[in-house]
């Protein structure tokens, strides 16, 4: 089978390198992305979790120069995520977010920090309940943002109206969430619920249960659905400890990935391993589970794909071409 490149709409690191260092170099960014192409990923956003401004200012400063002057960048980076800081600091949701530096949604704060990007700012992640959040959402929209509910505890009628105000996805649907919610009325079952948003996915049996995940994707459905990352240094990497925007996080040998405290911190998945793990698992064949990872990716932020993707029987990259370069899986 072959099919477009995937598309991962949130990396915050991979390879050894993560993405939040200040210090990320040309070089360093090269080898993420060659080790992305080993996995069948030819496009994909990297992601700035919360922060300070100022560190925001920095660690977007080296990251949209290393993406400049590096050799795969231009091609496959067409901008980046921001997940916060406009996140909820309520115990559960901000997961391993920075509490102290998460601040209500500001437009000013947005423009500052995006406008002298070279490459835009493609997708934002925000809580949707927060004060501020609707004329973010709007402002966002506006300039062609994908404009995302995570790390949120909106209910029913706060997604509702971060919807008409712009929102159309939610990021890592089932994550950034408290172990105790009301039963059915809560934050999961409304963006559920909510048949404009689109949702991302974790798929490594760790984020989301695999019999949680198989009843969201039938409830969402498989054109509302994406699979994401989440990806942190570690990924496509040996166990060990990594760094990841000032945190010191462990990944285990079974892939969890946790910081000091023991709360999750993003993943060790591949985007072709969460491919395959759908196929797997009996929730989807082949096919199916690429257009999650590929297709509805591009089509929700209305990017044309790139690249192509030679896939074995079984669901392993054998082949990603990238122009005139490819790169055989490891």
């Amino acid at each position: 089978m072959e099919s477009a490149g995937l598309f991962d709409l949130q990396v915050n690191g991979y390879a050894g390198v993560d993405f939040n260092d200040a210090a990320l170099t040309a070089d360093a960014l090269d080898h993420a992305l060659h080790a992305m192409l080993q996995a069948g990923v030819t496009q994909c956003l990297p992601t700035l979790i919360t922060a300070t401004e100022a560190n925001l200012h920095a660690r977007f400063e080296a990251l949209d120069g290393a993406v400049a002057r590096s050799r795969l960048g231009p091609l496959m980076v067409p901008g980046y995520h921001l997940e916060g800081p406009f996140l909820s600091p309520e115990p559960g949701f901000h997961g391993c977010h920075p509490r102290e530096a998460m601040v209500l949604p500001d437009v000013s704060l947005l423009e500052r920090m995006t406008r002298d990007l070279k490459r835009p700012v493609k997708l934002l992640t925000l809580a949707a309940e927060r004060s501020g959040a609707e004329t973010v959402i709007r402002w966002a929209a506006s300039h062609g943002m994908l404009v995302a509910i995570g790390h949120s505890d909106a209910r029913a009628e706060v997604v509702a109206r971060a919807v008409a105000a712009g929102a159309r996805m939610s990021t890592h649907l089932g994550n950034g969430l408290p172990a105790t919610l009301p039963k059915l009325d809560n934050t999961l079952m409304a963006q559920l619920g909510e048949d404009r948003l689109t949702a991302g996915f974790i798929a490594d049996g760790v984020h989301v249960p695999v019999p949680a995940l198989r009843a969201m994707l039938r409830a969402k459905g498989w054109e509302r659905s994406v699979l994401v990352t989440d990806a942190v240094a570690g990924a496509a990497a040996p166990p060990g400890r990594y760094g990841f925007a000032g945190m010191a996080i462990d990944v285990a040998a079974d892939g969890t990935v946790r910081n000091e405290a023991g709360t999750l911190a993003g993943s060790a998945l591949r985007l072709d391993r969460a491919v395959r793990n759908l196929v797997e698992w009996g929730i989807c064949d082949l096919a199916q589970a690429v257009a999650l990872a590929a297709d509805n990716p591009g089509r929700l932020l209305g990017q044309e794909l790139i690249g192509r993707v030679q896939w074995g029987e079984t669901g392993e990259v054998r082949e990603c071409r990238l122009d005139e370069m490819a790169v055989r899986a490891a």
